[in-house]
């Protein structure tokens, strides 16, 4: 943001790219309400929105218009040859905004919108899901994935393992790290932390399997 507001300072105006960029890290990290400020600022500045832009305001339009939106985005992918990943930036900002149904009321039109779901579009469900505590949903979306021909990837397990530790469902986190040590992968930073603090609480949790003793040596 600092560096966004030093090109209008140094006598340079902001193309319709510079609006999609700062705007799509914004609703990355879901903070909406700065996005929608900036979007307002935008529009009185002069850049018309594009497709990409348009998709992203989707998620600050009430319910109903976001529903037109998504049924009118059909014809929008032939014309516009519409992305996966401008979805993915959708979904990823409702998940953190705290929107989890329209999140997921959108993860279930792509397909009718002749899209497919890829391993960032599942693992951001997944932590939505987690975010809320719904773990059984967040399972079921893992399975969900793998079912669909769409594997999940070291941050796939990562980020359900960690929903697990923070719920303290110790148990069933066991059952997903043998899955993801299994498969080659690893904890990364925030699991082992989170993991850490787990032990510290409960110390036989280290005992469960051998394979923690190896998380914990790394």
């Amino acid at each position: 943001m600092q560096l966004f507001r030093e090109i209008s300072q140094k006598g340079l105006k902001p193309n319709i790219v510079t609006y999609n960029t700062i705007l799509q890290g914004l609703f990355e990290i879901g903070r909406i309400g700065v996005a929608k400020q900036l979007f307002v600022e935008m529009v009185s500045a002069g850049p018309t929105p594009d497709t990409c832009m348009v998709l992203c305001l989707m998620v600050i339009l009430s319910t109903d218009l976001l529903k037109k939106l998504c049924h009118s985005l059909i014809s929008w992918k032939e014309r516009e040859n519409v992305n996966i990943m401008y979805y993915n930036i959708i979904i990823n900002g409702l998940c953190k905004n705290g929107e989890l149904d329209k999140a997921h009321a959108i993860f279930q039109k792509l397909s009718s919108m002749g899209l497919l779901p890829n391993v960032r579009t599942y693992t951001m469900m997944i932590a939505g899901f987690c975010l809320q505590g719904l773990l059984g949903e967040a399972k079921d979306m893992l399975r969900k994935m793998e079912d669909n021909s769409c594997f999940p990837d070291n941050v796939t397990y990562n980020v359900i393992v960690q929903g697990y530790l923070r719920c303290r469902k110790i148990n069933e986190m066991v059952t997903f790290m043998k899955e993801m040590t299994g498969r080659g992968f690893s904890f990364d930073a925030t699991t082992s932390e989170l993991l850490v603090k787990a032990i510290s609480e409960n110390p036989s949790i280290v005992d469960m399997l051998p394979e923690l003793h190896a998380e914990i040596k790394k």
